[in-house]
């Protein structure tokens, strides 16, 4: 969970979320074990250096807490990171955002059906979308492996799995599906109490309650609905690990798993109107959609409700491609390039 996004729009609308977050295990009263640990982004060159003092500095700006550190207050805060001189990836400081944290994925998922099955909202499991019905106001039934649904208004919330919708729709969307891939270790003792990110190694890595070592990298090479993942990307991700912690090279890994995500070419969401007057998108979050579930949701609600984007989406809609406004958060996304 973190908000550190460069660009005013970006900052604003993670912003929310995060604040969202701090307050929805009240709000469900469901605990999703939100932890503000910390989020920690490395710098390994003069050149993140002088990137990350840039990116701190917005963050401030546009309201967001954010405070450098040098490699000794790297090295305290992370002892079991190498910081020495002989490091293969030399540690040069980095900046950290303190509210920034993890939380619990599927609590999120139960304490949000809970409440939403409290409020009348039917979910309907193991349920494939097999096409719609159009006419000339738009798109108003959707045809399942169970049967139709009638509907004034549609929303497509599939990450890597809505240009398949779109296709069925007849309007192409400006994304490729790709698969993302995490791992969890044995559980070992206490060793990181913070969200530790290497964008030139392509890494990150935390701690869970249990002990495990919760790791994730980089994109699979190619656009694939695959979700077991390549072993090229499990190999380079371990490889990252080690170069920053040497010390786990004798951790066993427990599992792997592998999601579908959409990728946009700015790397920012897209999230309002589609060329079918009556559907509705929220996709394109790539590997940062789970921060801004909260937010996502409330600005989603908005835009179908009322048929026009939130102020917090309003420079994420569609229509940003034709216009060449895009927001270009790749770095701010964990991708190093």
């Amino acid at each position: 969970m973190r908000s550190n996004y460069l660009f005013p729009e970006s900052a604003r609308f993670y912003e929310h979320s995060l604040r969202l977050y701090e307050r929805l295990g009240r709000e469900l009263d469901f605990n999703i074990m939100f932890s503000q640990r910390g989020m920690l982004t490395l710098a390994h060159s003069r050149h993140d250096l002088e990137s990350q003092r840039r990116w701190a500095n917005a963050m401030r700006l546009n309201g967001v807490d954010s405070e450098l550190l040098d490699t000794d207050e790297v090295a305290e805060l992370v002892p079991a990171l190498d910081c020495s001189p002989s490091a293969r990836l030399p540690v040069m400081g980095g900046f950290i955002q303190k509210r920034g944290g993890t939380v619990r994925h599927d609590a999120v998922a139960w304490g949000y059906a809970r409440a939403a099955d409290a409020l009348g909202v039917d979910i309907i499991q193991n349920c494939e979308v097999t096409g719609f019905e159009l006419s000339s106001g738009g798109a108003h039934t959707v045809k399942t492996t169970r049967g139709t649904i009638g509907a004034d208004r549609i929303g497509l919330a599939t990450a890597g799995h809505t240009t398949t919708l779109a296709d069925m729709l007849g309007f192409r969307l400006p994304m490729t599906s790709y698969a993302l891939q995490a791992f969890v270790s044995e559980p070992l003792k206490p060793v990181l109490d913070t969200v530790v990110l290497s964008p030139a190694c392509g890494v990150y890595v935390s701690q869970s309650d249990k002990g495990e070592l919760v790791v994730g990298g980089g994109l699979d090479l190619y656009a694939s609905y695959a979700q077991r993942g390549n072993l090229p990307t499990v190999e380079q991700t371990l490889r990252g690990l080690l170069t920053l912690f040497p010390s786990f090279s004798r951790l066993r890994m427990l599992r792997q798993w592998a999601g579908i995500v959409d990728v946009v070419a700015d790397s920012t969401p897209v999230l309002g109107r589609s060329p079918i007057p009556n559907v509705f998108l929220n996709c394109g979050w790539g590997t940062g959609g789970f921060k801004a579930i909260p937010a996502g949701g409330w600005c989603f609600a908005h835009t179908i409700a009322k048929n026009e984007a939130h102020p917090l989406t309003a420079a994420f809609g569609l229509d940003r491609f034709a216009r060449g406004a895009l927001i270009d958060e790749a770095a701010a996304s964990g991708i190093a390039h």
